[in-house]
């Protein structure tokens, strides 16, 4: 084969990106993540009513507000509890859902993904239980000191292992429970029914195998577990928690936004694919932050400080095409995209400019958001703007989600300081590249020119 027949390095990345980001486990991850959305959203919401007064901290307003809305803190407290306090039932039977739909509709099985659901709870629920080993029985552990009772952690946030801190665990058991599920079904291991019997109840049949072989397996694991002095979900929480002190670290950060702006110039939606894997531990860390953690890289972190205008922190060059470029394309790209931009929009910008493939802003398109990331890493971690509390929704505008986000004036400065840096890496890129396509645009006039003449 001659060189020029060879695949390039190019073509063979974005075969190995799409197969990876178009498996099934990878779809389903990203169905999850975005069924999460709303209620993370709603809880955060709820939780600002709950700590109101430890942002604003005026007397009159304190007793106006206790006097008031804040006679009912503890049902904001319940309402959290309902979205973010389960918040790993929501992401695994999310996962499980989806996983279970997928394998129905390309293997063509009878697959219910409902009752992929259910038996993902419940071996999600093996799990939860802590127990203690003594004389070789295993108990029911009771810690009234830290909130264990009968052996469940318990919180103001609810039951502790169906929080945020469960979703890696939530997402492994759902993968194990669909694919014993997706095993018993394809190789006929079911109770038979009569063509009679309702679908209904002939599906719920159909599970009754599968059912007890997740129940068997989880348990047998964590009596394993139970018996070494640990459980599944410790052992699972290892490298979850080894992922969350990575991206704890700015270097962590760092990568984090070079990976996805890196699938992002090779067309691939690297914020999708990178979130998927990270939102685990930024609700994590926004569920701790409420509880009086310090994480930085918590919540929407991302869309209020980093990604402001859209992936590659293009706000600034936005405006700057509007209202400044020389080239006919840019100017009128950015009047198109100025509004959306405000609102962290820009698929007008990646793939109109273009930036996909675009030799000549591969550098901005990873150096800006990095930058901005950092300048909200070290702020947050000094303690200059206060940590992020509340997942705002990722289209909020530049300094209302700051504002939202750390509840605080700090955080809409931040946001705004954010995006300037950005725009200092951006500027000198896009005014050479605005004076690149001005030359061409110039030679094609000279050149229509004389043609016509």
């Amino acid at each position: 084969m001659s060189d020029a027949a060879k695949p390039s390095f190019k073509d063979n990345m974005m075969k190995w990106i799409g197969k990876f980001s178009g498996s099934r486990f990878v779809r389903a991850i990203m169905s999850a993540g975005y069924a999460i959305i709303s209620f993370s959203i709603i809880g955060s919401v709820f939780l600002i009513l709950t700590v109101i007064t430890q942002v604003i901290t005026a007397k009159g307003f304190v007793d106006l507000y206790n006097s008031t809305l804040g006679r009912f803190s503890d049902v904001y407290q319940a309402i959290y509890n309902a979205t973010m306090g389960i918040i790993a039932l929501i992401f695994g039977g999310t996962f499980a859902y989806s996983y279970a739909d997928i394998y129905k509709k390309e293997e063509k099985l009878n697959l219910d993904p409902l009752n992929a659901v259910f038996l993902a709870f419940m071996g999600l629920f093996i799990t939860v239980a802590q127990f203690s080993f003594k004389g070789g029985i295993a108990h029911f552990l009771v810690d009234n000191k830290n909130g264990i009772i009968a052996g469940y952690a318990t919180s103001t946030s609810g039951i502790t292992r169906i929080g945020a801190t469960g979703i890696f665990t939530a997402i492994i058991v759902s993968w194990v429970a669909v694919q014993i599920y997706r095993f018993c079904i394809k190789h006929n291991w079911r109770i038979a029914m009569p063509a009679s019997v309702p679908a209904g109840v002939s599906n719920s049949f159909s599970s009754l195998i599968p059912g007890f072989l997740i129940a068997l397996v989880v348990a047998i694991a964590d009596i394993i577990l139970i018996a070494l002095g640990t459980d599944i979900f410790e052992v699972l929480y290892i490298p979850f928690s080894f992922i969350s002190n990575i991206v704890g670290t700015w270097w962590g950060v760092l990568i984090v936004f070079f990976l996805i702006g890196l699938l992002w110039w090779f067309g691939i939606h690297g914020a999708t694919i990178i979130s998927s894997f990270y939102q685990a531990i930024t609700l994590s860390n926004l569920a701790a932050n409420a509880a009086g953690a310090h994480h930085v890289f918590a919540g929407e972190f991302t869309n209020a400080f980093v990604f402001l205008g859209g992936s590659g922190a293009t706000l600034g060059m936005a405006l700057w095409m509007a209202f400044a470029a020389k080239s006919a394309q840019l100017k009128s790209l950015g009047k198109l995209e100025a509004i959306p931009a405000l609102f962290n929009i820009n698929e007008p910008i990646l793939f109109g400019l273009p930036i996909v493939y675009n030799v000549y802003l591969f550098l901005p398109f990873l150096l800006a958001p990095m930058a901005s990331s950092m300048v909200a890493y070290f702020a947050i971690a000094t303690n200059l703007v206060p940590k992020i509390i509340v997942q705002q929704p990722w289209p909020t505008p530049i300094g209302l989600g700051g504002l939202a986000a750390t509840t605080s004036w700090q955080g809409a400065v931040l946001s705004v300081v954010c995006a300037i840096v950005a725009f200092v890496i951006w500027y000198p890129f896009i005014k050479a590249y605005d004076r690149k396509l001005l030359k061409q645009e110039q030679e094609d006039t000279a050149k229509n020119a004389a043609a016509n003449n």
